[in-house]
Protein backbone atom coordinates (compact mmCIF):
# COMPACT_ATOMS: atom_id res chain seq x y z
CA UNK A 1 0.00 0.00 0.00
CA UNK A 2 1.39 3.39 -0.98
CA UNK A 3 1.04 5.94 1.77
CA UNK A 4 1.93 9.50 2.62
CA UNK A 5 2.56 11.32 5.89
CA UNK A 6 0.03 13.98 6.87
CA UNK A 7 0.05 16.79 9.40
CA UNK A 8 -2.74 18.60 11.23
CA UNK A 9 -3.75 21.92 9.67
CA UNK A 10 -6.74 22.85 11.79
CA UNK A 11 -9.62 21.90 14.03
CA UNK A 12 -12.96 23.70 14.11
CA UNK A 13 -16.59 23.25 15.05
CA UNK A 14 -18.72 21.78 12.25
CA UNK A 15 -21.71 24.10 11.91
CA UNK A 16 -23.35 21.89 9.31
CA UNK A 17 -22.97 18.75 11.44
CA UNK A 18 -24.09 19.91 14.88
CA UNK A 19 -22.11 18.49 17.79
CA UNK A 20 -19.17 17.43 15.64
CA UNK A 21 -15.83 18.95 14.73
CA UNK A 22 -13.83 19.08 11.52
CA UNK A 23 -10.19 18.07 11.69
CA UNK A 24 -8.21 19.10 8.63
CA UNK A 25 -5.21 16.91 7.82
CA UNK A 26 -2.99 17.61 4.84
CA UNK A 27 0.10 16.72 2.91
CA UNK A 28 3.35 17.95 4.40
CA UNK A 29 4.51 18.99 0.92
CA UNK A 30 1.50 19.76 -1.22
CA UNK A 31 -1.94 21.34 -1.17
CA UNK A 32 -4.09 18.23 -0.80
CA UNK A 33 -6.14 18.36 2.42
CA UNK A 34 -8.26 15.68 4.07
CA UNK A 35 -11.20 17.04 6.10
CA UNK A 36 -12.46 14.56 8.70
CA UNK A 37 -15.49 14.81 10.99
CA UNK A 38 -14.72 13.74 14.55
CA UNK A 39 -16.62 13.51 17.84
CA UNK A 40 -16.48 16.33 20.44
CA UNK A 41 -14.51 14.27 22.98
CA UNK A 42 -11.89 13.35 20.36
CA UNK A 43 -11.67 17.02 19.32
CA UNK A 44 -11.17 18.08 22.93
CA UNK A 45 -8.27 15.65 23.43
CA UNK A 46 -6.66 16.70 20.13
CA UNK A 47 -7.02 20.39 21.05
CA UNK A 48 -5.40 19.79 24.45
CA UNK A 49 -2.51 17.96 22.78
CA UNK A 50 -2.05 20.63 20.08
CA UNK A 51 -2.03 23.43 22.66
CA UNK A 52 0.21 21.39 25.01
CA UNK A 53 -2.28 21.81 27.87
CA UNK A 54 -1.97 19.31 30.72
CA UNK A 55 -5.22 17.74 31.89
CA UNK A 56 -5.71 17.65 35.66
CA UNK A 57 -6.48 13.93 35.38
CA UNK A 58 -4.66 11.54 33.05
CA UNK A 59 -6.38 11.17 29.69
CA UNK A 60 -7.12 7.70 28.36
CA UNK A 61 -4.46 8.24 25.68
CA UNK A 62 -1.86 8.88 28.39
CA UNK A 63 -2.96 5.77 30.28
CA UNK A 64 -2.56 3.72 27.08
CA UNK A 65 0.87 5.30 26.54
CA UNK A 66 1.99 4.37 30.08
CA UNK A 67 0.72 0.80 29.72
CA UNK A 68 2.44 0.23 26.38
CA UNK A 69 5.66 1.85 27.56
CA UNK A 70 5.77 -0.48 30.57
CA UNK A 71 5.16 -3.46 28.27
CA UNK A 72 7.94 -2.40 25.88
CA UNK A 73 5.55 -1.58 23.03
CA UNK A 74 5.60 1.59 20.94
CA UNK A 75 3.07 3.12 18.59
CA UNK A 76 5.04 3.15 15.34
CA UNK A 77 2.45 4.99 13.21
CA UNK A 78 -1.23 5.77 12.80
CA UNK A 79 -2.54 4.73 9.39
CA UNK A 80 -5.72 5.96 7.73
CA UNK A 81 -6.05 2.82 5.67
CA UNK A 82 -9.28 3.10 3.71
CA UNK A 83 -12.65 4.78 3.38
CA UNK A 84 -15.92 3.00 2.78
CA UNK A 85 -19.11 4.97 2.16
CA UNK A 86 -17.71 8.10 3.80
CA UNK A 87 -16.32 6.34 6.90
CA UNK A 88 -12.57 6.51 7.46
CA UNK A 89 -10.88 3.40 8.85
CA UNK A 90 -7.81 3.88 10.97
CA UNK A 91 -5.19 1.46 12.32
CA UNK A 92 -2.70 1.82 15.12
CA UNK A 93 0.52 0.08 14.15
CA UNK A 94 2.40 -0.98 17.26
CA UNK A 95 5.83 -2.57 17.44
CA UNK A 96 7.78 -4.34 20.11
CA UNK A 97 11.16 -6.02 20.06
CA UNK A 98 9.68 -9.22 18.67
CA UNK A 99 6.65 -8.27 16.59
CA UNK A 100 4.49 -5.67 14.90
CA UNK A 101 0.71 -5.67 15.26
CA UNK A 102 -2.29 -3.53 14.31
CA UNK A 103 -5.36 -2.41 16.23
CA UNK A 104 -8.37 -0.71 14.60
CA UNK A 105 -9.70 2.52 16.08
CA UNK A 106 -11.67 5.63 15.18
CA UNK A 107 -9.79 8.28 13.24
CA UNK A 108 -10.18 10.81 16.07
CA UNK A 109 -8.72 8.42 18.64
CA UNK A 110 -5.93 7.52 16.21
CA UNK A 111 -4.94 11.16 15.72
CA UNK A 112 -5.02 11.86 19.47
CA UNK A 113 -2.79 8.81 20.07
CA UNK A 114 -0.42 9.95 17.31
CA UNK A 115 -0.06 13.26 19.15
CA UNK A 116 0.47 11.45 22.48
CA UNK A 117 3.18 9.17 21.06
CA UNK A 118 4.61 11.82 18.69
CA UNK A 119 4.40 9.31 15.84
CA UNK A 120 3.58 9.96 12.17
CA UNK A 121 0.04 10.10 10.81
CA UNK A 122 0.06 8.17 7.56
CA UNK A 123 -2.68 7.93 4.94
CA UNK A 124 -3.06 5.61 2.00
CA UNK A 125 -2.73 7.32 -1.38
CA UNK A 126 -6.10 5.79 -2.32
CA UNK A 127 -7.89 7.57 0.53
CA UNK A 128 -6.21 10.84 -0.43
CA UNK A 129 -7.22 10.40 -4.08
CA UNK A 130 -10.86 9.78 -3.11
CA UNK A 131 -11.40 12.22 -0.24
CA UNK A 132 -8.66 14.83 -0.52
CA UNK A 133 -9.39 18.36 -1.69
CA UNK A 134 -6.95 20.96 -2.96
CA UNK A 135 -6.64 24.19 -0.99
CA UNK A 136 -3.94 26.59 0.10
CA UNK A 137 -2.30 26.90 3.52
CA UNK A 138 -4.83 29.59 4.46
CA UNK A 139 -7.83 27.36 3.66
CA UNK A 140 -8.69 29.31 0.52
CA UNK A 141 -9.31 27.50 -2.76
CA UNK A 142 -7.84 29.12 -5.87
CA UNK A 143 -9.56 28.86 -9.26
CA UNK A 144 -6.91 26.37 -10.40
CA UNK A 145 -7.48 24.24 -7.29
CA UNK A 146 -11.26 24.45 -7.79
CA UNK A 147 -10.82 23.01 -11.29
CA UNK A 148 -8.66 20.20 -9.85
CA UNK A 149 -11.25 19.46 -7.13
CA UNK A 150 -13.99 19.16 -9.76
CA UNK A 151 -11.84 17.11 -12.14
CA UNK A 152 -12.95 13.57 -12.81
CA UNK A 153 -10.86 11.53 -10.43
CA UNK A 154 -10.07 7.91 -11.09
CA UNK A 155 -12.58 6.46 -8.62
CA UNK A 156 -13.09 3.31 -10.69
CA UNK A 157 -9.50 2.19 -10.27
CA UNK A 158 -9.80 2.63 -6.53
CA UNK A 159 -13.30 1.23 -6.10
CA UNK A 160 -13.25 -1.56 -8.64
CA UNK A 161 -14.67 -4.94 -7.70
CA UNK A 162 -11.14 -6.39 -7.84
CA UNK A 163 -9.78 -3.80 -5.42
CA UNK A 164 -12.75 -4.23 -3.11
CA UNK A 165 -12.28 -8.01 -3.22
CA UNK A 166 -8.64 -7.59 -2.19
CA UNK A 167 -9.75 -5.37 0.68
CA UNK A 168 -12.38 -7.98 1.63
CA UNK A 169 -9.77 -10.76 1.67
CA UNK A 170 -7.47 -8.62 3.83
CA UNK A 171 -10.32 -7.75 6.23
CA UNK A 172 -11.17 -11.44 6.65
CA UNK A 173 -7.49 -12.29 7.15
CA UNK A 174 -7.30 -9.61 9.88
CA UNK A 175 -10.59 -10.83 11.40
CA UNK A 176 -12.25 -7.46 10.70
CA UNK A 177 -15.64 -9.02 10.08
CA UNK A 178 -17.73 -5.85 10.28
CA UNK A 179 -15.61 -4.21 7.58
CA UNK A 180 -15.67 -7.45 5.57
CA UNK A 181 -19.47 -7.48 5.70
CA UNK A 182 -19.66 -3.91 4.39
CA UNK A 183 -17.17 -4.69 1.64
CA UNK A 184 -19.10 -7.82 0.63
CA UNK A 185 -22.33 -5.78 0.42
CA UNK A 186 -20.62 -3.11 -1.70
CA UNK A 187 -19.15 -5.75 -4.06
CA UNK A 188 -22.58 -7.33 -4.52
CA UNK A 189 -24.08 -3.91 -5.17
CA UNK A 190 -21.48 -3.13 -7.85
CA UNK A 191 -21.91 -6.55 -9.49
CA UNK A 192 -25.69 -6.09 -9.68
CA UNK A 193 -25.45 -2.66 -11.36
Amino acid sequence: MKKEELKIYGLSYAHANSGSYILVLGQIKGNLKLPVIIKPHEAQVIALKLEKIESPKPLLQEVIYNITENLGVDLHQVLISHIIEGVFYCKLIFSSITEEFEINCSIGDGISLALTYACPIMCSKEVLSISGIYMGEDGEVTEEQEVENKADRDYKSVLSVDNLQKMLDKAIENEEYEIASQLRDRINELKNN
